[in-house]
């Protein structure tokens, strides 16, 4: 904070700073964070949590200024929240006094979501956040909606839904309509994604992890074509092929 503040006074680029100039910089920071997740970097994560640290601790220096809230004040909210959300480990000093009883983290959650309708919160799906990328934001409502019950019981029972979906991309492919394509292809897209979240597994960095794989691969097929005196561009898909699957037994 007495960095910070020096900062305000004396930087003349951190001077001109404000809440919309750093919106971007603060996305890409936490994009960062997220690649430094995946890699399961652990200097890196601890580099970009401190940027991160860094954008909570300006973003309160620029509210000071403006009279609106304090660091303080954004710490304390935060603690108080915790506490409120959390009745299965801290009484209700204003209710019974009594730890409520939960049974899993499903119970935590489920009394997570309902703790906040009480709040005033008009829909389960109300605190996800519109710019969220497609791939998370599915993944939030239909955890956010199991919270209600308004879930399937089984895995087996999305599976079933995934070849009712992929059916249905199909007869649209057929028909021609692109617009029919397009909604019948992010159907069946949330369904894998569901599917995915039934599994236990994150399907945001399930897809990234092989994105990093495809550019591995992709990238020594490259290389591969160079050093034999050849350009991708220039062979059969049938030799590309060949040398794809030569460079998967490398791992």
């Amino acid at each position: 904070m007495d960095i910070m503040n020096e900062l305000r006074e004396k930087c003349p680029w951190d001077k001109k700073q404000t809440i919309h100039t750093l919106r971007q910089q603060t996305i890409e920071e936490t994009f960062e964070l997220a690649d430094a997740i995946t890699d399961k970097n652990w200097l890196g994560i601890k580099e970009e949590l401190g940027d991160l640290l860094l954008h909570i601790i300006f973003y309160s220096k620029i509210a000071e200024e403006e009279n609106k809230f304090s660091v303080q004040e954004v710490i304390d909210a935060v603690c108080e929240k915790l506490i409120k959300r959390h009745p299965h480990i801290y009484a209700d000093p204003l209710g019974s006094g009594e730890l409520l009883e939960v049974k899993d983290d499903n119970d935590v959650k489920k009394n997570w979501e309902q703790i906040k309708l009480n709040e005033g919160k008009k829909s389960v799906l109300g605190g996800v956040p519109k710019s969220l990328p497609a791939m998370v934001k599915a993944m939030r409502l239909q955890e956010k909606a199991k919270q209600v019950g308004f879930e399937w019981e089984t895995k087996e029972q999305v599976w079933e839904k995934i070849e009712e979906e992929k059916a249905e991309l199909l007869e649209a492919v057929q028909s021609g309509d692109n617009v029919l394509i397009e909604e019948e292809a992010g159907d069946l897209f949330f369904s894998v994604i569901n599917y995915v979240r039934f599994l236990n597994v994150d399907a945001e960095n399930a897809l990234e992890l092989t994105n990093k794989k495809f550019i591995k691969r992709f990238t020594a097929m490259e290389i591969v074509a160079e050093e034999t005196g050849h350009q991708l561009g220039g062979m059969s898909l049938q030799e590309m092929d060949a040398m794809w699957n030569e460079i998967k037994k490398r791992k």
